[in-house]
Protein backbone atom coordinates (compact mmCIF):
# COMPACT_ATOMS: atom_id res chain seq x y z
CA UNK A 1 0.00 0.00 0.00
CA UNK A 2 1.28 3.79 -0.64
CA UNK A 3 1.95 5.46 2.26
CA UNK A 4 -0.51 8.34 3.42
CA UNK A 5 0.63 11.73 3.02
CA UNK A 6 -0.16 14.18 5.34
CA UNK A 7 -0.09 17.86 4.67
CA UNK A 8 -1.30 21.44 5.34
CA UNK A 9 -3.18 23.75 3.82
CA UNK A 10 -4.89 27.15 4.18
CA UNK A 11 -5.27 25.84 8.13
CA UNK A 12 -6.82 22.39 7.03
CA UNK A 13 -4.98 19.24 6.99
CA UNK A 14 -4.90 17.33 3.32
CA UNK A 15 -4.56 13.70 3.82
CA UNK A 16 -4.07 11.60 0.92
CA UNK A 17 -3.73 7.92 -0.20
CA UNK A 18 -4.90 6.86 3.03
CA UNK A 19 -6.86 4.19 4.88
CA UNK A 20 -7.82 6.68 7.38
CA UNK A 21 -10.58 7.66 5.98
CA UNK A 22 -13.19 6.82 8.44
CA UNK A 23 -11.36 9.04 10.93
CA UNK A 24 -14.38 12.09 12.33
CA UNK A 25 -14.05 15.63 11.12
CA UNK A 26 -11.97 14.61 7.46
CA UNK A 27 -14.21 15.46 4.66
CA UNK A 28 -13.83 14.36 0.90
CA UNK A 29 -12.36 17.66 -1.09
CA UNK A 30 -13.04 16.85 -5.05
CA UNK A 31 -11.18 19.59 -5.67
CA UNK A 32 -7.78 17.98 -4.28
CA UNK A 33 -8.88 14.26 -4.65
CA UNK A 34 -8.18 14.25 -1.03
CA UNK A 35 -9.28 14.01 2.44
CA UNK A 36 -9.31 17.44 4.48
CA UNK A 37 -10.05 18.68 8.31
CA UNK A 38 -9.62 20.91 10.52
CA UNK A 39 -5.68 21.50 11.38
CA UNK A 40 -6.21 20.73 15.28
CA UNK A 41 -7.10 17.20 14.19
CA UNK A 42 -3.15 16.60 13.71
CA UNK A 43 -2.52 14.75 16.53
CA UNK A 44 -5.63 12.71 16.10
CA UNK A 45 -4.34 11.65 12.88
CA UNK A 46 -0.61 10.46 14.03
CA UNK A 47 -1.68 8.40 17.03
CA UNK A 48 -4.83 6.73 14.62
CA UNK A 49 -2.35 6.26 12.06
CA UNK A 50 0.16 4.36 14.60
CA UNK A 51 -2.53 2.00 16.19
CA UNK A 52 -3.59 0.78 12.72
CA UNK A 53 -0.06 0.41 11.86
CA UNK A 54 -0.40 2.33 9.20
CA UNK A 55 2.72 4.64 7.63
CA UNK A 56 2.35 8.64 6.96
CA UNK A 57 4.79 10.64 5.56
CA UNK A 58 4.16 13.67 7.79
CA UNK A 59 5.00 16.51 6.20
CA UNK A 60 4.13 19.08 9.01
CA UNK A 61 6.78 17.06 11.43
CA UNK A 62 9.84 18.83 10.54
CA UNK A 63 8.26 22.03 11.42
CA UNK A 64 6.38 21.61 14.33
CA UNK A 65 9.51 19.30 16.10
CA UNK A 66 12.11 21.23 15.11
CA UNK A 67 14.51 22.07 18.49
CA UNK A 68 15.03 25.51 19.26
CA UNK A 69 17.45 26.76 22.10
CA UNK A 70 19.35 28.05 24.48
CA UNK A 71 16.49 28.10 27.29
CA UNK A 72 16.95 28.73 30.65
CA UNK A 73 14.42 26.68 32.70
CA UNK A 74 13.01 29.26 35.49
CA UNK A 75 12.67 28.33 39.32
CA UNK A 76 8.90 27.58 39.71
CA UNK A 77 7.06 27.94 43.06
CA UNK A 78 5.75 24.97 44.42
CA UNK A 79 1.84 25.56 43.11
CA UNK A 80 3.41 26.36 39.47
CA UNK A 81 5.70 22.90 39.56
CA UNK A 82 1.99 21.34 40.30
CA UNK A 83 0.94 23.11 36.90
CA UNK A 84 3.31 21.87 35.08
CA UNK A 85 3.19 18.30 36.61
CA UNK A 86 -0.29 18.40 35.77
CA UNK A 87 0.06 19.82 32.46
CA UNK A 88 2.31 16.82 31.55
CA UNK A 89 -0.23 14.30 33.07
CA UNK A 90 -2.93 15.70 30.57
CA UNK A 91 -0.43 15.07 27.68
CA UNK A 92 1.06 18.68 27.74
CA UNK A 93 -2.62 19.86 26.30
CA UNK A 94 -4.93 22.07 29.17
CA UNK A 95 -5.79 25.24 30.59
CA UNK A 96 -3.76 26.38 33.87
CA UNK A 97 -6.07 28.70 36.27
CA UNK A 98 -4.00 31.31 38.53
CA UNK A 99 -4.93 33.84 40.17
CA UNK A 100 -3.84 37.14 38.46
CA UNK A 101 0.12 38.36 39.62
CA UNK A 102 0.79 34.94 40.93
CA UNK A 103 3.02 34.08 37.83
CA UNK A 104 1.09 32.22 35.16
CA UNK A 105 3.69 33.66 32.19
CA UNK A 106 6.16 31.56 34.23
CA UNK A 107 4.55 28.66 34.24
CA UNK A 108 4.47 28.91 30.11
CA UNK A 109 8.27 29.70 30.06
CA UNK A 110 8.66 26.47 31.78
CA UNK A 111 6.44 24.92 29.33
CA UNK A 112 8.60 26.19 26.55
CA UNK A 113 12.33 25.58 27.75
CA UNK A 114 10.84 22.00 28.44
CA UNK A 115 9.26 21.51 25.12
CA UNK A 116 12.33 23.44 23.45
CA UNK A 117 10.57 23.47 20.13
CA UNK A 118 8.93 25.78 17.92
CA UNK A 119 6.60 27.85 19.65
CA UNK A 120 3.57 30.70 19.18
CA UNK A 121 2.53 32.75 21.74
CA UNK A 122 -1.46 34.34 21.47
CA UNK A 123 -2.04 37.08 23.92
CA UNK A 124 -5.13 39.29 23.20
CA UNK A 125 -3.89 42.84 23.13
CA UNK A 126 -0.30 44.38 21.88
CA UNK A 127 0.09 45.93 25.50
CA UNK A 128 0.09 42.29 26.44
CA UNK A 129 2.32 41.14 23.11
CA UNK A 130 5.05 43.57 24.13
CA UNK A 131 4.83 42.17 28.05
CA UNK A 132 5.43 38.85 26.44
CA UNK A 133 8.33 39.74 24.31
CA UNK A 134 10.31 41.31 27.65
CA UNK A 135 9.79 38.20 29.61
CA UNK A 136 10.44 35.60 26.79
CA UNK A 137 13.81 37.20 26.24
CA UNK A 138 14.95 37.02 29.91
CA UNK A 139 14.63 32.88 29.13
CA UNK A 140 14.77 32.35 25.61
CA UNK A 141 18.51 33.44 23.79
CA UNK A 142 17.28 33.19 20.23
CA UNK A 143 15.13 35.89 17.66
CA UNK A 144 11.11 36.60 18.57
CA UNK A 145 8.96 36.78 15.83
CA UNK A 146 6.53 39.42 16.38
CA UNK A 147 3.02 39.37 14.49
CA UNK A 148 0.84 42.48 15.65
CA UNK A 149 1.66 46.02 17.16
CA UNK A 150 3.11 47.50 13.69
CA UNK A 151 5.49 44.52 13.44
CA UNK A 152 5.84 41.32 11.07
CA UNK A 153 8.44 38.71 11.67
CA UNK A 154 8.41 34.90 12.39
CA UNK A 155 10.59 33.00 14.02
CA UNK A 156 10.92 30.12 15.69
CA UNK A 157 9.34 31.49 18.83
CA UNK A 158 6.56 33.90 17.72
CA UNK A 159 4.06 36.00 19.66
CA UNK A 160 0.96 37.23 18.09
CA UNK A 161 -2.39 39.21 19.08
CA UNK A 162 -5.37 37.15 18.75
CA UNK A 163 -6.52 39.38 15.78
CA UNK A 164 -3.17 38.91 13.55
CA UNK A 165 -3.34 34.86 14.50
CA UNK A 166 -7.44 35.17 12.86
CA UNK A 167 -5.70 36.96 10.06
CA UNK A 168 -2.30 34.45 9.75
CA UNK A 169 -3.02 30.96 10.91
CA UNK A 170 -4.09 29.65 7.53
CA UNK A 171 -0.83 30.22 6.16
CA UNK A 172 1.29 29.76 9.22
CA UNK A 173 -0.29 27.43 11.51
CA UNK A 174 2.13 24.68 10.49
CA UNK A 175 5.13 26.11 12.33
CA UNK A 176 4.81 25.68 15.94
CA UNK A 177 4.24 22.71 17.63
CA UNK A 178 3.56 24.15 20.75
CA UNK A 179 1.25 27.31 21.18
CA UNK A 180 0.53 29.07 24.54
CA UNK A 181 -2.97 31.31 24.77
CA UNK A 182 -2.70 34.03 27.15
CA UNK A 183 -6.07 35.27 28.23
CA UNK A 184 -7.01 31.76 27.16
CA UNK A 185 -11.33 32.28 28.20
CA UNK A 186 -11.56 34.71 25.14
CA UNK A 187 -11.71 31.49 22.96
CA UNK A 188 -14.60 30.09 24.71
CA UNK A 189 -16.53 31.82 22.39
CA UNK A 190 -16.82 33.65 19.03
CA UNK A 191 -15.04 33.81 15.19
CA UNK A 192 -11.73 34.09 16.68
CA UNK A 193 -11.54 30.79 18.49
CA UNK A 194 -11.00 29.37 14.53
CA UNK A 195 -7.28 30.65 14.51
CA UNK A 196 -6.76 27.72 17.15
CA UNK A 197 -8.33 25.35 14.60
CA UNK A 198 -5.78 26.38 11.98
CA UNK A 199 -2.83 25.16 14.10
CA UNK A 200 -1.54 21.14 13.85
CA UNK A 201 0.07 22.41 16.90
CA UNK A 202 0.04 19.00 19.63
CA UNK A 203 1.06 20.60 22.56
CA UNK A 204 -1.24 23.63 23.87
CA UNK A 205 -1.10 25.55 26.79
CA UNK A 206 -4.36 27.91 27.94
CA UNK A 207 -3.78 30.36 30.74
CA UNK A 208 -6.43 32.10 32.60
CA UNK A 209 -7.51 33.63 36.07
CA UNK A 210 -11.32 33.54 34.97
CA UNK A 211 -12.43 30.72 32.99
CA UNK A 212 -15.61 29.57 31.61
CA UNK A 213 -17.98 28.21 34.37
CA UNK A 214 -17.24 24.17 34.67
CA UNK A 215 -20.06 22.09 32.78
CA UNK A 216 -20.61 25.23 29.86
CA UNK A 217 -20.45 25.35 26.23
CA UNK A 218 -17.62 28.14 27.13
CA UNK A 219 -15.47 25.46 29.20
CA UNK A 220 -16.46 22.94 26.29
CA UNK A 221 -15.21 24.86 23.85
CA UNK A 222 -12.23 24.98 25.42
CA UNK A 223 -11.58 21.79 26.53
CA UNK A 224 -12.17 21.20 22.18
CA UNK A 225 -9.46 23.68 21.57
CA UNK A 226 -6.98 23.72 24.08
CA UNK A 227 -7.37 21.08 26.57
CA UNK A 228 -9.16 20.79 30.20
CA UNK A 229 -8.83 22.38 32.82
CA UNK A 230 -5.61 20.61 34.20
CA UNK A 231 -4.33 23.08 37.64
CA UNK A 232 -6.89 25.37 39.54
CA UNK A 233 -5.75 27.09 42.27
CA UNK A 234 -7.88 29.94 43.77
CA UNK A 235 -7.26 33.48 44.95
CA UNK A 236 -7.18 32.63 49.31
CA UNK A 237 -4.79 29.93 48.49
CA UNK A 238 -2.39 32.29 47.73
CA UNK A 239 -3.12 35.39 49.17
CA UNK A 240 -0.73 36.85 51.79
CA UNK A 241 1.77 34.26 50.86
CA UNK A 242 2.51 34.01 46.87
CA UNK A 243 -0.30 37.50 46.65
CA UNK A 244 -0.63 40.31 48.92
CA UNK A 245 -2.96 40.85 51.64
CA UNK A 246 -5.89 42.96 49.90
CA UNK A 247 -9.14 44.87 51.08
CA UNK A 248 -11.59 46.21 49.51
CA UNK A 249 -13.77 49.33 50.30
CA UNK A 250 -16.88 50.27 48.18
CA UNK A 251 -18.18 53.43 48.27
CA UNK A 252 -21.63 54.00 47.22
CA UNK A 253 -22.35 57.28 45.47
CA UNK A 254 -25.50 59.26 44.80
CA UNK A 255 -25.97 61.31 41.72
CA UNK A 256 -26.82 65.08 42.08
CA UNK A 257 -30.42 66.19 41.47
CA UNK A 258 -29.71 67.44 37.68
CA UNK A 259 -27.87 64.16 36.98
CA UNK A 260 -30.56 62.07 38.79
CA UNK A 261 -33.51 63.98 36.18
CA UNK A 262 -31.13 63.20 33.75
CA UNK A 263 -30.58 59.74 34.52
CA UNK A 264 -34.45 59.06 34.78
CA UNK A 265 -35.68 61.04 31.88
CA UNK A 266 -32.61 58.74 30.06
CA UNK A 267 -33.47 55.15 30.70
CA UNK A 268 -37.52 55.58 31.19
CA UNK A 269 -38.23 54.72 28.09
CA UNK A 270 -35.94 51.73 27.51
CA UNK A 271 -37.39 50.06 31.14
CA UNK A 272 -40.69 50.58 29.78
CA UNK A 273 -40.20 48.68 26.53
CA UNK A 274 -37.93 46.38 28.21
CA UNK A 275 -40.54 45.57 31.12
CA UNK A 276 -43.25 45.36 27.68
CA UNK A 277 -41.08 43.02 26.00
CA UNK A 278 -40.31 40.55 29.02
CA UNK A 279 -44.20 40.05 29.74
CA UNK A 280 -44.86 39.35 26.37
CA UNK A 281 -41.80 36.89 25.82
CA UNK A 282 -41.11 35.85 29.45
CA UNK A 283 -37.47 34.24 29.68
CA UNK A 284 -36.31 35.72 26.96
CA UNK A 285 -32.44 37.05 26.79
CA UNK A 286 -30.60 40.55 26.96
CA UNK A 287 -29.72 40.55 22.96
CA UNK A 288 -32.78 39.22 22.09
CA UNK A 289 -35.18 42.13 23.73
CA UNK A 290 -32.25 44.50 22.23
CA UNK A 291 -32.59 43.14 18.97
CA UNK A 292 -36.38 43.60 18.93
CA UNK A 293 -36.03 47.32 20.23
CA UNK A 294 -33.52 47.46 17.18
CA UNK A 295 -36.69 47.47 14.83
CA UNK A 296 -38.35 50.78 15.34
CA UNK A 297 -37.63 53.97 15.85
CA UNK A 298 -39.12 54.36 19.24
CA UNK A 299 -36.44 51.58 20.53
CA UNK A 300 -34.14 52.40 18.89
CA UNK A 301 -34.14 55.80 20.69
CA UNK A 302 -34.33 53.86 23.72
CA UNK A 303 -31.25 52.11 23.34
CA UNK A 304 -29.33 55.94 22.85
CA UNK A 305 -31.46 56.94 26.12
CA UNK A 306 -30.22 53.52 27.55
CA UNK A 307 -26.70 54.35 26.98
CA UNK A 308 -27.02 58.01 28.04
CA UNK A 309 -28.19 56.32 31.55
CA UNK A 310 -25.17 54.29 31.41
CA UNK A 311 -22.59 57.39 30.67
CA UNK A 312 -24.07 59.08 34.13
CA UNK A 313 -24.19 56.05 36.23
CA UNK A 314 -20.33 55.27 35.27
CA UNK A 315 -18.99 58.44 35.93
CA UNK A 316 -20.57 61.42 37.14
CA UNK A 317 -19.64 64.27 39.68
CA UNK A 318 -19.52 62.03 42.63
CA UNK A 319 -17.26 59.83 40.92
CA UNK A 320 -15.08 62.26 39.80
CA UNK A 321 -14.74 64.20 43.31
CA UNK A 322 -14.28 60.84 45.58
CA UNK A 323 -11.89 60.00 42.74
CA UNK A 324 -9.57 63.24 43.08
CA UNK A 325 -9.64 62.97 47.08
CA UNK A 326 -8.58 59.18 47.08
CA UNK A 327 -5.60 60.36 44.57
CA UNK A 328 -4.30 62.77 46.91
CA UNK A 329 -4.75 60.23 49.96
CA UNK A 330 -2.61 57.92 47.95
CA UNK A 331 -0.57 59.95 46.59
CA UNK A 332 2.89 58.44 47.60
CA UNK A 333 1.44 54.72 46.41
CA UNK A 334 1.20 53.44 42.64
CA UNK A 335 -2.08 53.75 41.79
CA UNK A 336 -3.94 52.33 39.02
CA UNK A 337 -7.75 53.79 38.36
CA UNK A 338 -10.17 52.29 35.84
CA UNK A 339 -13.51 53.31 34.06
CA UNK A 340 -15.75 51.74 32.25
CA UNK A 341 -14.92 53.90 28.91
CA UNK A 342 -12.33 55.53 27.32
CA UNK A 343 -14.13 59.00 27.63
CA UNK A 344 -14.13 58.34 31.31
CA UNK A 345 -10.64 57.64 31.65
CA UNK A 346 -9.70 60.80 29.30
CA UNK A 347 -12.18 62.86 31.89
CA UNK A 348 -10.35 61.42 34.53
CA UNK A 349 -6.96 61.99 33.48
CA UNK A 350 -7.02 65.79 32.25
CA UNK A 351 -8.67 66.75 36.01
CA UNK A 352 -6.15 64.69 37.54
CA UNK A 353 -3.04 65.47 35.36
CA UNK A 354 -2.73 62.04 35.44
CA UNK A 355 -1.77 59.92 32.15
CA UNK A 356 -3.95 57.93 30.86
CA UNK A 357 -3.74 54.50 28.46
CA UNK A 358 -6.15 53.64 26.07
CA UNK A 359 -6.71 51.45 22.48
CA UNK A 360 -6.01 54.94 20.90
CA UNK A 361 -2.40 55.25 22.38
CA UNK A 362 0.65 54.39 20.76
CA UNK A 363 2.96 51.78 21.31
CA UNK A 364 5.33 54.10 22.28
CA UNK A 365 3.93 56.34 24.45
CA UNK A 366 2.25 53.17 26.36
CA UNK A 367 5.76 51.83 26.88
CA UNK A 368 7.07 55.13 27.85
CA UNK A 369 4.42 55.88 30.26
CA UNK A 370 4.47 52.39 32.03
CA UNK A 371 8.24 52.87 32.08
CA UNK A 372 7.64 55.79 34.29
CA UNK A 373 5.17 54.35 36.39
CA UNK A 374 7.63 51.53 36.90
CA UNK A 375 10.56 53.47 38.03
CA UNK A 376 8.25 56.62 40.19
CA UNK A 377 8.86 59.34 37.97
CA UNK A 378 4.92 58.47 37.60
CA UNK A 379 2.37 57.30 40.66
CA UNK A 380 -0.91 57.12 38.42
CA UNK A 381 -2.11 55.51 35.30
CA UNK A 382 -5.98 56.10 34.04
CA UNK A 383 -7.23 53.50 31.66
CA UNK A 384 -10.21 52.08 30.61
CA UNK A 385 -9.66 48.28 29.64
CA UNK A 386 -6.00 48.29 28.25
CA UNK A 387 -4.66 47.56 31.84
CA UNK A 388 -7.24 44.59 32.68
CA UNK A 389 -5.62 41.78 31.53
CA UNK A 390 -1.89 40.51 31.82
CA UNK A 391 0.28 44.06 31.84
CA UNK A 392 3.22 44.15 34.47
CA UNK A 393 2.68 46.68 36.77
CA UNK A 394 4.48 44.98 39.93
CA UNK A 395 4.29 47.85 42.62
CA UNK A 396 0.81 49.02 42.21
CA UNK A 397 -0.96 48.71 45.59
CA UNK A 398 -3.92 50.78 45.39
CA UNK A 399 -6.77 50.33 42.26
CA UNK A 400 -9.65 52.58 41.93
CA UNK A 401 -12.58 51.17 40.29
CA UNK A 402 -14.72 53.70 39.39
CA UNK A 403 -17.03 51.74 36.66
CA UNK A 404 -16.71 48.49 34.67
CA UNK A 405 -18.55 47.04 31.45
CA UNK A 406 -17.64 43.39 31.27
CA UNK A 407 -18.98 42.12 34.49
CA UNK A 408 -16.92 39.82 37.14
CA UNK A 409 -14.52 38.58 35.21
CA UNK A 410 -12.97 41.96 34.22
CA UNK A 411 -13.24 42.99 37.73
CA UNK A 412 -11.47 39.95 39.28
CA UNK A 413 -8.80 41.11 36.45
CA UNK A 414 -8.34 44.65 37.71
CA UNK A 415 -8.25 43.65 41.26
CA UNK A 416 -5.28 41.19 40.12
CA UNK A 417 -3.53 44.04 39.03
CA UNK A 418 -2.18 45.21 42.39
CA UNK A 419 -2.00 41.63 43.77
CA UNK A 420 2.00 41.60 42.98
CA UNK A 421 3.38 40.77 46.32
CA UNK A 422 6.08 42.83 47.75
CA UNK A 423 7.61 43.47 51.09
CA UNK A 424 5.02 44.36 53.74
CA UNK A 425 2.52 44.86 50.62
CA UNK A 426 -1.38 45.41 51.21
CA UNK A 427 -3.28 45.88 48.76
CA UNK A 428 -6.36 48.12 48.45
CA UNK A 429 -9.22 48.02 45.78
CA UNK A 430 -11.55 50.90 45.93
CA UNK A 431 -14.94 50.34 44.21
CA UNK A 432 -17.18 53.46 43.46
CA UNK A 433 -20.76 52.51 42.52
CA UNK A 434 -23.64 54.80 42.02
CA UNK A 435 -26.69 54.09 43.53
CA UNK A 436 -29.76 53.18 43.01
CA UNK A 437 -28.54 53.00 39.13
CA UNK A 438 -27.27 50.93 36.37
CA UNK A 439 -23.79 50.86 37.67
CA UNK A 440 -25.80 49.47 41.22
CA UNK A 441 -26.87 46.63 39.39
CA UNK A 442 -23.71 45.93 37.66
CA UNK A 443 -21.73 45.72 41.14
CA UNK A 444 -24.24 43.35 42.65
CA UNK A 445 -24.48 41.32 39.75
CA UNK A 446 -20.32 40.52 39.28
CA UNK A 447 -20.09 39.69 42.83
CA UNK A 448 -17.08 38.25 43.40
CA UNK A 449 -14.60 39.52 46.24
CA UNK A 450 -16.42 41.36 48.79
CA UNK A 451 -16.09 44.78 50.79
CA UNK A 452 -14.11 45.02 54.04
Amino acid sequence: MTDAILSFDRGTLVLCNSALEDLPGFLWDERSTCLRAPAIRYREVIAAARQRGLSVVDRLAPSLHRPTGPWTHPELRVYQQDALLAFRAFERRGVVVLPTGSGKTRVAVAVLAEAATTALVLCPTRALLQGWKQELARWYAGPLGIVGDGESSIQDITLMTFESGYRHLDRLGDRFGVIVVDEVHHFAGGLRSEALEMCPAPSRLGLTATPPLHGSAGAARLAELVGPVVCEVGLRELQGTHLAELAVVRFAVKLEPAERAAYERAYRPFSTLRGAFLRANPGSDWISCVRAMARTRDGRSAITGFHRAVAIASYNAAKARITSELLARHHEDKTLVFTARAIDAYAVSTHNLVPAITADIERAEREDILQRFRDGRVRTIVSARVLNEGIDVPDARVAIVIGGALGAREHVQRIGRVLRPAPNKRAVVYELVTDDTLDDARARARGGIHAH
